[in-house]
């Protein structure tokens, strides 16, 4: 028994160790990546001096010079020692594959950025949340969302038009959007998807909606700078969205991208996108690919990751003027249930090309539902 006791004490004795390192590897490894320090490594071919580095980076040596001690000592950079003692770096191929920003959708690097730009914009609020149990603000973090609209921006633009979009309705969708369709999207942000199928669809009419003022302000300029004619985008809570008006059964396809775990009435945002698709009309729901049970997510590749970034956002906000506090990890059982509970028929839980975080949850508003 003590002996077993001690074996388990000493084991996570190491695993504390191994979260504190890592845990300030991911700061410095935000730091290489935000000022482009990897994108420089990985240009060159063969080993190099610090000074090099930094001269080309643009950046001070000093703070190089400390940065790249985390890197050796984390392994994501290679130190070797020439015949003159002199220190040298060499970021590897397979590592600069899925850091830099050459990697694409393969890119794991900037996600490094997530968790200390939620530390040093809401970490001391949630800590309060913790004993009165209030929400927290969606422009609490504009950061953070500045961060993940790029995130997304980045990822629309090499997959949305040529690799998801064929693949919805077995191709039909693609037909439908070239001949003219209406297109809503909920939780635009600042609306680049829809500014893509706008302009790859000019037939088709593109609505967006999202609940921050500011989002939609910025949407809104950069439609009207770059010329849109079959775009607009609207200021609304989706939850509140009108069950008549002008808005009612006027769209045959409606996207959500990453956007109904954050709304503080989820299943209320739901009855709003089924109040205003057409009858027969499709709901793409790009959702978190995790289970609804705790016991299941244990395994997740990115559980612990995507539990924390919950915790610090997708929760708090969720839980803002009285909300249900959602949360990412809500998983595909609670959403496969909430749609169907809602009305929606024929409900597909589909993987997403190239994004190996999300599911594609496709549904279709009855055509009898007159």
């Amino acid at each position: 028994m003590k002996a077993s006791f001690e074996a388990n004490r000493k084991a996570f004795s190491k695993k504390m160790t191994d979260i504190l390192n890592f845990g300030a590897l991911n700061l410095a490894m935000a730091i290489g990546y935000r000022t482009g320090l990897f994108d420089v490594m990985d240009t060159f071919e063969s080993p190099e001096h610090l000074a090099t580095i930094a001269e080309k980076a643009g950046l001070d040596p000093r703070y190089v010079q400390e940065w790249l001690g985390v890197m050796v000592c984390g392994e994501i950079v290679d130190l070797t020692v020439n015949d003159n003692g002199e220190d040298l770096f060499y970021l590897p191929e397979a590592h600069g594959d899925l850091i830099t920003r050459r990697a694409g959708n393969s890119n794991l690097g900037v996600y490094t950025q997530e968790i200390p730009l939620l530390t040093t914009s809401v970490m001391d609020t949630v800590v309060r949340r913790f004993y009165d149990g209030k929400g927290v603000d969606y422009s609490r973090y504009p950061k953070f969302q500045a961060f993940m609209s790029q995130l997304a921006d980045a990822k629309h633009r090499m997959v949305l038009v040529d690799r998801f979009l064929p693949t919805v309705d077995e191709g039909r969708l693609i037909r439908d959007l070239s001949s003219g369709i209406r297109v809503c999207d909920i939780g635009c942000a600042e609306g680049i998807a829809l500014m893509l199928m706008a302009e790859a669809f000019p037939r088709s009419e593109f609505v967006g909606i999202d609940i921050s003022t500011e989002a939609i302000q910025v949407a809104t300029v950069s439609a009207r700078q770059q010329g849109f004619e079959n775009l607009i985008f609207l200021n609304f809570d989706a939850a509140s969205l009108p069950a008549t008006g002008d808005l009612t059964r006027s769209f045959d396809y409606i996207t959500a991208f990453d956007a109904i775990h954050d709304q503080s009435r989820p299943l209320g945002a739901l009855k709003g996108i089924y109040a205003i698709l057409k009858p027969g009309g499709l709901f793409s729901m790009i959702d978190i690919a995790a289970s609804s049970h705790l016991l299941d997510n244990r395994k997740h590749p990115m559980g612990t990751f995507l539990y924390t970034v919950s915790l610090m956002h997708c929760m708090p906000v969720g839980l803002a003027n009285g909300g249900t506090g959602l949360g990412m990890m809500w998983g595909r059982q609670k959403a496969v249930a909430m749609l169907e509970a809602v009305g929606f028929e024929q409900v597909q839980v589909l993987e997403v090309p190239a994004d190996p975080f999300n599911l594609h949850f496709f549904c279709r508003r009855p055509s009898s539902d007159q």
